[in-house]
Parts: C-alpha cells; structure tokens; sequence
C-alpha cells in the first residue's frame, strides 16, 4: 500500500495568497476572462463586478480572508492544509478552457471568457462544510451552475452531470503522488446541479479566486460536503449514468456519492455530529452540526424517499 505523502509546513511556512498574486497578474487574468469593465490600475480597483445576493447568504459574519486562503483542503497541492497556499504558486490558472461533453445538442471546448461573459456575478456568503468536523463561511463570487448548464441544452439522457479537475503535476505537486486517482472527479444528478444553491465561483472577497481556493473556476454545493465543490475544472460532461468520484473510489466505504451534510450519519472515524468554526480558537466550543449544513429547508425535498444513511 502507498503510504500518503505529508507536506508538513511550519506556520511562518504558509505564505499567504497575496504573495502569490501581483496586480498586474489579476488584471490580466481579469481582462482575459472579460470580467473588467477596462484594463490599467483604475479597473484592478474595481475589483470582480458584482452584486450582493441576500436571498442566497447566511448572517453568519465570514471569516477572514487569511482563514479561507491559508487552511484549505486541495490535495493536488498536499495533504496539509497549509500546502496549496504555500506550494500552489507555480500554478497558471490562465489561459483557461473547459470541455463540455456528453448528452447535451452543444459541445465543445470554451474558454473562460466563453463561460462566464454571459451571467452577472454575484456575491453569497454560504457556509462551506468539511467532513472533518470544520466549517467556514465564506463570501463566493460566482453564478449559478444551472444557468451554465441550461445554454448547452442536455437532452432527456442527461441525468448526471460529471466534472474534472485539470492535470498538471508540475504545477500542482501533490498530483506527484498516489494519494487519489488523478485527476479529480466528482459529479451531481441533474436536479441538483439545477438548484439554484449550487454555483460556479470564480472569485472570493472581491477579487478572482486565489490558486489554493480552486482558481479559475470552482463548484461551491453548500448543503454537501467540501470535497464535493471540485476546483480548477475543465472538464464537465452531461451523462446518463452516475459517474465515478474519486473519494467514493479511493474509500467507498467513507465516502458515497452524495455527500450531503448528514449529522446522524458518523464518518467511520469520527463523529459528524459537531463542528468548529475555523478561526474561533482551538479552545473554542464545537457547535451541533446542521442536516444539509443549515440548508434543509431549501434543499431536502431533493432526497425525499431516500434512505440517507444508505446514500450517504
């Protein structure tokens, strides 16, 4: 058996993004992807253009930005948490494509500009979940996943939608190693890939998203898991079958397909009952943990009928 690889950093390690990040490297890549008004130092001021959705925020107040940046789960960077902020430098989120494939009338690769030109940014604050027992909350940038999805008009065999994450070993190290089946894979049904929860992030804070939050382009499904909000894609396909993922491949026996928040339903090594917020303290108390991370109410008729403990 493989052993995982460990990138231990010591804190004065992680390098937070805006090291990362110059300027004129957000300008371009905003330019590129068409999401300025202009180009030169007056639009980097104006940041993503956008507007605030309260019908899709929680009241929580967001954690900072060094929380979201610096403690991430992006194994193609390591297993550590500190390592895609502090390894995910050499990657180029720009020029960027995506290939839209399957049982769908429209097909094709498209670029970044192509996917996101047409729909208005918004900004939602949604809580993030991670199956270890942490949470955050955290201000996206993005657009709903269905409005994507409708302009390739999938025809009546497409009842999954399947994604993937780009392949650059030399860019990302952690790829290097066996820990999954690279590249990632992950996959929704149709009807929730159409919720109008469910959006495709391209930016966080204001600014377009940083390498370690999943940039160019990331899926933030909020009532799920964190591992089931695939970053960097490039690849979705329209299928009739449910498509294979790579947690439920590596550990079917941890992880299911659906992943929704379930808090009766333990992890086979620790309880999913309780959470603590990241940047609360360590001594900080956990707090009960919410069916579909605190989106029942939207998102629960979905799964009626279904036995959630057998489909976890």
């Amino acid at each position: 058996m493989s052993r995982k690889p460990t990138f231990e950093p010591r804190p004065s390690e992680i390098t937070p993004a805006e090291r990362y990040f110059t300027r004129r490297e957000i300008v371009a890549g905003l330019v590129g992807a068409g999401l300025l008004a202009g180009s030169g130092t007056a639009a980097a001021a104006q940041g993503l253009q956008y507007r605030r959705n309260p019908a899709f925020s929680v009241a929580d107040p967001p954690n900072s930005r060094d929380d979201v940046t610096t403690y991430n789960n992006f194994y193609e960077f390591g297993t550590d948490k500190g390592d895609p902020a502090r390894l995910g430098g050499r990657f180029r989120p720009k020029p960027w494509s995506v290939a839209i494939s399957g049982e769908a009338e429209v097909t094709g690769t498209f670029t970044l500009e192509d996917i996101i030109k047409p729909h208005a940014l918004e900004e939602r604050i949604y809580r993030l979940r991670c199956v270890e027992a942490w949470s955050m909350v955290i201000p996206w940038i993005g657009f709903p996943l269905g409005d994507l999805l409708k302009r390739f008009r999938p025809t009546s065999r497409a009842k999954y939608v399947a994604f993937k994450t780009v392949l650059r070993p030399n860019e990302m190290p952690g790829q290097r190693f066996p820990v999954l089946d690279w590249p990632y894979a992950e996959g929704l049904r149709m009807d929730e890939a159409m919720h109008p929860l469910a959006i495709l992030a391209v930016g966080l804070y204001g600014d377009v998203l940083p390498n370690q939050n999943g940039a160019p382009l990331r899926l933030v499904v909020p009532w799920k898991y964190g591992f089931k909000s695939i970053k960097s894609i490039v690849e979705i396909r329209f299928t009739e079958k449910q498509p294979q993922t790579s947690w439920n491949l590596s550990a079917p026996h941890e992880y299911g397909f659906y992943a929704n928040v379930n808090p009766t339903v333990d992890h086979p090594r620790w309880s999913q009952a309780r959470e603590r917020r990241i940047g609360a303290g360590v001594f900080s108390p956990r707090v009960p943990t919410l069916p579909f991370n605190g989106y029942a109410e939207q998102v629960a008729g979905l799964y009626r009928g279904m036995d959630l403990r057998k489909n976890y």
